[in-house]
Order: C-alpha cells, then structure tokens, then sequence
C-alpha cells in the first residue's frame, strides 16, 4: 500500500483536492443557468394606430411681392431727388429728375413751328375753296402739320425718359445716388419694393414634386421668433432643376407680421401624406442590424425578436411599415441586454 506525506494513501489526498474544484464549477453552472432564466424587468410600449401627419422641412427666403431697381433710361445729370428712404410712395410719384433744358427748348420751338403751319393750313384752305391755290399745296402744308406733331410727340417721349417714376406703391430703399450726379442707363438709383404683401420662395427635392399643388398651405419660422406663418402655394416652376434636382416653389405669406422682413431666411415646413393609422413606436426599441431592423416583442411572457420595416422617422417615434401589429407590446429598455426566448418583467406599460 501506498503512502503519501504523513502517512496518508494518494488517493485520499487527490480526493481531497478534486472535491472542491468539481463544487465551483457546479456552482459556475447553476450561476449561468439562473442568469439565463432570470426575468428581465423592462419597460415596454403597446403598439395602438395613430395619426401620422409626414411633411419635410426646406430651406426658404421671404421675398417683396414686387421688387424693383430704379434705373434711368438715359444718361444725363440728376437736377432733382424725391427718394425718402424707407417711406412710403404712390404709384406714379417722380423719384427722380434729369436734366431736360434743351430738350424742353426743341419742344417749345416745335410746338411753334407747328402753330405757324396749322394757320397757314387754315389760310390755304379758305384760298382753295376760291380755287386761289392748288390742291398740292394745301397736301403738302397739311403733311408739314402732321410732320410737327409727330417730332413733338416724340420730342415728349424722350422728356419723359428723363423722369424716373414709381412703378407702383411700395417703400424706397437706401439711395445709391446725390443731387449733381451723372448717371447711366446702368447706374442702380434705389430699390422699391411692395410690403404690403410678402411671397415666400423654397425648393424641394423632386421625389416630392408630386405633393406640390396650388392653393396647398404650408408653414414657416424665421429667426427670432417661435411664430408659425402659413403661407398658401401659388406655383411652382414648370420644371426640376438640373443642377440640383429640386423644384422651386412660391407661395403667398398670409400674415402682414411687422417681423416678416424681405430677404428673412425661413424654415418652411411641408405637409405631405396623412396617414390616421399609422404604428409609431418609440426609436429607442429599435434595434439595428446589418441588413435589417428588429424590435423586442412580448410573446406569452417571453421574449421574441421580430423583424420591423420602418418609415417615417420623427424626433422621439419611427413608423412601422411591417412586422408588428396594433396591440403588440414592444420592449423599450434594456433592449441590449435581452436574449431571445428570455421571460420579461414590464415595471411600466405605456
């Protein structure tokens, strides 16, 4: 018989060292199989129909209904200024006056020169109603008379391009111009613009074109403020856009806001499809895949990972497009740490 150290049998002293190892990895095991069928206290959401109103939000400017630069029609130097900056002017109000003496000076004489030919016509006619002249020169002297009137009108057309007039009623902007001035067809004088209705401008991308239709209101902010505008759609360009496959669209602003400036950019909010049974569930149940998407769903107390086809996407809720039904019961935390089949807990329902 074999002897071991103090004379106790190997055996006895391998038995003795094997016990202990073979009772924790009984112990590692038990641990393993009671976290494996523990219950997961989560919270969970019931999946219910819902309105889902989907719009897009663009980028837009606020624009002057009518807006235009003051410019002459010919060159000449500027004798009178009536540009008040940021007043109001009625329609036909001269704005600005150019130099005219001489032409005032041609007209002055032909509107004599055509007074001496219209009573040499009346003479002429007296005489050839007593045969004293010829048929000839009375045609010729009435063509005379006719010549005169036509240079001074168009004598008054060229004094009238030296007066620079409001198209319309609107509001003058700063001047670009002083009294003395020498001025070109080109030179900007000033901008009127009509306030008293405002367009808005945006585009959308193309793949939106199709929502697009007169009469469609739609909703904008501007900086500083947390108003909503509507404005209601007038048109649309008759085509995309190639360079950026996006299609301009003007609307009417429907509010005379003393905050709503020309020029304001805006954030416009396009309504499109409305869908009143729609399944949203909260983003934070969805858990992402490599090629697709899956949600925790409740299934007789226990876990079941389905797979979802997901839609609109807003701040805190995603539309289901497949894959769940209304009544279902989705997990909403700890959806990481959850295994399939495990037995669920919910501490809260929403």
């Amino acid at each position: 018989m074999k002897k071991s150290l103090n004379g106790l049998p190997v055996f006895m002293l391998l038995l003795a060292i094997a016990l202990p190892a073979c009772q924790g990895e009984n112990d590692a095991k038990n641990q393993q199989n009671n976290k494996k069928n523990a219950t997961q206290v989560i919270e969970g959401y019931i999946v219910r129909p819902s309105l889902l109103e989907q719009s897009i939000t663009v980028s837009g400017t606020i624009k002057s209904f009518e807006e235009t630069v003051l410019m002459t029609d010919i060159s000449g130097r500027v004798v009178m200024l009536n540009l008040p900056e940021g007043k109001f002017v009625k329609k036909g109000t001269v704005l600005v006056k150019l130099f005219d003496a001489d032409l005032q000076a041609s007209l002055r004489k032909l509107q004599t020169q055509l007074e001496i030919a219209r009573q040499t016509k009346k003479r002429q006619a007296e005489l050839l109603a007593v045969s004293g002249i010829s048929e000839l020169e009375y045609d010729q002297t009435t063509l005379q008379v006719n010549s005169f009137s036509d240079d001074i009108e168009v004598l008054k057309a060229q004094i009238s391009k030296t007066e620079v007039t409001a198209p319309y009623d609107g509001v003058i902007g700063l001047r670009n111009i002083s009294l003395g001035a020498q001025v070109t067809p080109g030179t900007p004088l000033t901008t009127i613009r009509e306030t008293n209705q405002l367009k808005l401008d945006f585009s959308v991308p193309e793949k939106y074109s199709s929502e697009i239709s007169e009469g469609k209101t739609v909703r904008f902010m501007v900086q500083g403020t947390d108003t909503s505008f509507p404005a209601r759609i007038i048109a649309a360009e008759g085509g995309v856009e190639a360079t950026t496959r996006n299609l301009r669209v003007r609307a009417i602003v429907d509010s005379h806001d003393p905050g709503l400036r020309p020029g304001t950019y805006a954030s416009v909010d396009v309504p499109l499809t409305v869908n009143p049974k729609a399944l949203m569930i909260p983003t934070q149940s969805v858990i992402p895949q490599e090629r697709n998407k899956k949600v925790i769903v409740a299934r007789n107390g226990k876990a079941a990972f389905v797979t979802i086809e997901t839609g609109t996407r807003r701040l805190k809720d995603v539309e289901v497009v497949s894959g769940l039904n209304p009544g279902d019961t989705v997990v909403t935390t700890g959806v990481l740490f959850i295994r399939p089949d495990a037995a669920l807990k919910f501490s809260k329902i929403h």
